[in-house]
Parts: structure tokens; C-alpha cells; sequence
């Protein structure tokens, strides 16, 4: 498994080790502690465009729903009670774009939208609508007679 990059003055060493003092890929390699492939790696890199840094990570790749954000926007604000599923159906219909709930899950969220229900009744104002919890961590307290 990959780990940190190793830093830029370490590979301008290894590959000037290579380029200049004749070494060998795997030799350098040994020089500096670090494994064969590296090596390897940072030379061809050097010697196809001449990087010596490492390449981003991570990054991941952007959304497909991102150039119809305002569309989708407006179409949860316009109509507010529609689900996952009915978005994904009326994105493919109308914008020919794929998308499961997984996906425009991810894509509201991150936009700060919610889809939580409502509580359909407001909460009592008079007392708890619900059986109140036992004191003694819901066990029901018995109570043993002689016979």
C-alpha cells in the first residue's frame, strides 16, 4: 500500500545518482533506502517531462449532477415533497442523465438540503404522548409473594 510521497530532494537525488554518477536504477535505490520501483518510477517521470515532483492524490472524480445543480435546486424548492426516487426518474426523463439515490443523496447533501420527514402531528403541549421509560433500564420490577 502506498504511503506519503517521499520529498522532492530525495528523488533529485536518486535521479541524479542515475543520470549523473552512473548508478543503476536499482542501485540508487538501495543507496537511498527506498524500494526498486520508485526509483524506476521517478526516473522514467524525469526523463518523459521532466517532473521530480509527485503526483496529486486523492481528488476523486466531479459530479455528473453538477452542471444541472440549479435545475435541481429549483425542482426541490419548486416541488418539495418529491422523493429520491422521483428525482432520479424525472432527471433521466427530461436530462437524460442516470443517477440512483445513493448519488443525489450525496449531491443534496452537500448542498445542505435535507429530506427528513415531518413529524405529521405537532408535539403536545400538555405531556409526553409516549409510555414513559422504566427508572430501572426498562426491566419490570416483579414482586414475589409468599405462598
Amino acid at each position: 500500500m502506498p504511503g506519503k510521497p517521499r520529498s522532492e530532494d530525495l528523488r533529485v537525488r536518486a535521479i541524479e545518482a542515475v543520470r549523473e554518477d552512473g548508478l543503476s536504477r536499482r542501485e540508487a535505490a538501495r543507496r537511498f533506502k527506498v524500494g526498486d520501483a520508485s526509483v524506476i518510477r521517478w526516473v522514467a517521470a524525469y526523463e518523459a517531462d521532466g517532473r521530480t515532483t509527485p503526483l496529486r492524490r486523492g481528488g476523486g472524480r466531479p459530479s455528473r449532477l453538477t452542471p444541472h445543480r440549479e435545475w435541481l435546486l429549483e425542482l426541490r424548492a419548486k416541488e418539495n415533497d418529491l422523493t429520491l426516487e422521483a428525482i432520479a426518474e424525472r432527471l433521466s426523463a427530461e436530462h437524460d442523465v442516470t443517477a440512483d439515490k445513493s448519488m443525489l443523496s450525496r449531491f443534496f447533501k452537500a448542498e445542505g438540503t435535507s429530506f427528513k420527514k415531518k413529524p405529521c402531528t405537532p408535539a403536545s403541549r400538555s405531556g409526553p404522548t409516549w409510555p414513559r421509560r422504566a427508572s430501572n433500564g426498562g426491566a419490570r420490577s416483579v414482586t414475589f409473594r409468599a405462598a
